[in-house]
């Protein structure tokens, strides 16, 4: 690994061990498009954490994280969208008392599809629910969470509460697109612009996705052609397009996330991959091409730790973000 890279892959169940010895923020990857950033020497193993989407021990399976694994103490949970896979109820519940901050993308109002994400938290009893424009930025011991645009993914309907984040701690900053579909690269150009150098990108590459009446049919008020049905689908970023992502945001490490390809997932998305799936091999092209420049590149898959390098005095702020479940 290159001295100037901005991570260093850690082994899990390691990763403890290494924040101590480094006093080093970091990010975990816990599958789907959950990331646990910045965790700071908060107790056994904490900064590697519980993917909060129906992940649990289970012996003879793969590694994974768990609600056991979380802290005792989550400073901001940060909420993408509102779709089942990236907002599940069940687990928000069980870490209601730990969850300090909610962060949520706001709202409209007004559109059935497109739910307050803040008044149903707050009905569920979530008293620190705040919800964050585009380009607004909350500021955090040591950093801060900036709420960016997110494009598409959303059947091309009027729905307005989803946000990607850019998340900057102690001088690094990690960026989660999420599901974006990038249909207007020059979004990332003023991105750039107006936040910065980014170190680390992480974006989601479902970029098949369902028709948009998988998900929003029965709040259609009339039946839809299947034509247009088909063309306004529920899709992320391809390969070419991710890449315009990459040549503008400019990172040094690019991570592949928000698939949901752990076998726990399927039961929310349907979702069963081949090798020759669309999006199996359009990530497979994003990856091989930053490896290719010289990138950090991965498609993420279970759990993978990272520390960011070179960094001052450590954070003592717990960031969990949801990008594929209660949290990214």
């Amino acid at each position: 690994m290159s001295a100037a890279a901005p991570f260093a892959y850690v082994r899990p169940r390691d990763l403890k061990a290494a924040l101590e010895a480094g006093s080093r923020p970091g990010a975990a990857y816990l599958s789907g498009g959950t990331t646990l950033v910045d965790l700071w020497k908060l107790g056994a193993f904490d900064l590697a954490t519980a993917a909060p989407k129906g992940s649990y021990p289970f012996p003879g399976g793969s590694d994974r994280y768990t609600l056991a694994d979380l802290p005792e103490t989550i400073d901001y949970v940060v909420l993408t969208h509102s779709h089942q896979d990236h907002c599940i109820f069940e687990p928000l519940l069980q870490l209601r008392h730990r969850i300090k901050n909610l962060i949520v993308p706001k709202n409209s109002s007004g559109f059935l599809a497109d739910p307050s994400l803040k008044l149903v938290l707050q009905q569920i009893g979530f008293n620190q629910v705040r919800e964050v424009d585009e380009m607004e930025t909350i500021e955090v011991e040591d950093g801060n969470i900036m709420a960016v645009p997110f494009l598409g993914e959303h059947g091309d309907l009027n729905v307005r509460t989803k946000s990607a984040y850019l998340m900057r701690l102690n001088g690094k900053s990690l960026f989660f697109g999420a599901n974006s579909n990038n249909i207007e690269p020059a979004l990332y150009d003023h991105i750039h612009a107006a936040a910065g150098q980014v170190d680390v990108l992480f974006v989601g590459m479902e970029c098949e996705g369902s028709p948009m009446s998988w998900l929003y049919g029965p709040l259609m008020t009339r039946p839809l052609l299947r034509k247009m049905d088909q063309e306004r689908r529920l899709e992320g970023s391809d390969h070419e397009k991710a890449l315009e992502i990459v040549d503008r945001l400019r990172p040094s490490g690019v991570y592949v996330y928000a698939m949901g390809q752990e076998p726990w997932l399927t039961f929310l998305t349907s979702i069963r991959y081949k090798p020759e799936s669309r999006p199996m091999v359009e990530s497979d092209k994003l990856v091989a091409e930053c490896r290719g420049r010289g990138l950090m590149a991965e498609r993420l898959f279970g759990h993978k730790e990272l520390l960011l390098d070179s960094v001052a005095e450590p954070a003592q702020v717990s960031i969990a973000y949801q990008g594929m479940s209660a949290w990214n």
